[in-house]
């Protein structure tokens, strides 16, 4: 079993930024790639990023591309989002997730949220305007 636990989250003017953390225990995450999710109040939960397992490959939805950057250090046992020029609509829940040992090839299989087989609480990231 891994435990994820994500932090880093809080209230921040639009414009601004903040760093995500989601450390794992129980396991190491680094044979495997990990993602972003978010989930707005009434919406379902959607991709936001995922980094392979090298992180030599990434994936952003087309809502964050250009702001948020997502990374990993496999000796920390650790994976980040540095969320940058936020947005109202960036408000939400932030979860990470493991992915399971199918490989991460394409976009739509990074966004697929069943490849993700343990996810943490979350944190939540309010940005206002």
């Amino acid at each position: 079993q891994v435990q994820l636990v994500e932090s880093g989250g809080g209230l921040v003017q639009a414009g601004g930024s903040l760093r995500l953390s989601c450390a794992a225990s129980g396991r190491t995450i680094g044979s495997y790639a990990m993602g972003w999710f978010r989930q707005a109040p009434g919406k379902d939960r959607e991709f936001v990023a995922c980094i392979s397992v090298g992180g030599g490959v990434t994936y952003y939805a087309d809502s964050v591309k250009g702001r948020f950057t997502i990374s990993r250090d496999n000796a920390k046992n650790t994976a980040y989002l540095q969320m940058n020029s936020l947005k109202p609509e960036d408000t939400a829940v932030y979860y990470c997730a493991r992915r399971g040992i199918k490989p991460l090839s394409t976009y739509s299989s990074a966004a697929d949220r069943g490849e993700y087989g343990y996810w943490g609480q979350g944190t939540q990231v309010t940005v206002s305007s």
